[in-house]
């Protein structure tokens, strides 16, 4: 499960049904994040106040078993 890079909380994600587009937020801090890829995941922040080159863009490898 990916962690928020604000807090490093967990995110409260379900991978199999979670779609590009969908808005997720951290439980602890509340900040709010856009899912722009679902494999792997990719999520970029939203917020309004950041510049294009200030968003930021993570990824989480999706570990396969």
């Amino acid at each position: 499960m990916p962690n928020c890079p604000e807090c490093e909380n967990e995110l409260d994600i379900e991978m199999d049904e979670v779609e590009e587009g969908d808005v997720i937020a951290c439980d602890e801090c509340g900040t709010e994040y856009e899912v722009v890829g679902v494999e792997p995941l990719e999520l970029a922040r939203i917020d309004g106040d950041l510049d294009e080159d200030d968003d930021e863009l993570f990824e989480e490898d999706e570990e396969e078993e």
